[in-house]
């Protein structure tokens, strides 16, 4: 039974109808999505999805890229959403330095208030991150020291170093299609490394299909492949990572077993 703990289905609109997709995903013996919002504009209609399917779940969040959205309307509607037994974390949000969509300054606010909203909702948050290692860490640390909360890095690709002090500060890490690249061999590196409590897996779908698949529009059923390359990489079994990734992902977003 395998979870898809980061995927965005409504952003499947030029692929497979979203019927197909979970029926594709149901014949892999996925159980559960985890619908990941970015932006004010898909709230609505991830709502409506997690409601119209009891496979799909999701977060409501702005993602860096989108950091000016974050006015004191939009934490009113998280807020007012907190009751929704569907809404199991709060984001995504984080840093990206690489595109910088949205300035510095307004990312690293906009990640703050949405760690204050996980922590006072005890939700987990999905953390973003690209070329901004330093200071994701720093925004972090900065923030345990007010307030425990947790959360996973999704679709990681960043350094061992990285890896290991959000690991230490008991925060989980994703592996996305990103980990069966051929030129990915030091990604696969620090997967090969990572605790077996702290591992999830996840398509970010519609992006990043894994090989041999890359190239196409990324579905959950194509977290088979991400699997099998984690299975070999950590020299386990399928069934294996199939088990420890559900696991942690139910122990993260534990709001789904208080349902």
């Amino acid at each position: 039974m395998i979870v898809d703990s980061h995927c965005h289905l409504d952003y499947l609109k030029e692929g497979p109808s979203i019927e197909e997709v979970l029926k594709n995903a149901k014949k892999q013996n996925i159980i559960l999505m985890l619908n990941i919002a970015t932006k004010l504009g898909e709230f609505e209609k991830i709502i409506e999805t997690s409601n119209l399917y009891d496979v799909v779940y999701f977060t409501l969040g702005i993602h860096p890229h989108e950091a000016n959205e974050l006015t004191s309307d939009v934490v009113d509607i998280i807020h007012n959403n907190l009751t929704n037994n569907k809404l199991v974390g709060i984001g995504e949000t984080g840093l990206d330095f690489h595109y910088n969509h949205s300035d510095k300054a307004t990312q690293i606010i906009s990640f703050e208030k949405q760690i204050e909203i996980s922590q006072n909702s005890c939700l987990p948050i999905v953390i973003h991150m690209r070329n901004a290692e330093d200071d994701t860490l720093r925004v972090i640390k900065k923030k345990l020291k007010e307030k425990l909360f947790n959360g996973v890095i999704h679709c990681f690709t960043g350094s061992q170093k990285f890896a290991d002090e959000v690991i230490d500060l008991g925060f989980y890490i994703s592996a996305s299609g990103v980990v069966t690249f051929k030129k990915s061999e030091e990604l696969r590196n620090v997967f090969a490394n990572i605790p077996d409590n702290k591992i999830l897996v996840e398509t970010d779908s519609p992006y990043l299909s894994p090989e041999p698949l890359r190239g196409k529009i990324n579905q959950p059923a194509h977290i088979t492949h991400t699997i099998k390359k984690l299975a070999e990489i950590r020299n386990r079994s399928y069934d294996q990572i199939v088990d420890l990734t559900r696991v942690n992902f139910f122990n993260l977003f534990s709001k789904i077993n208080n349902i």
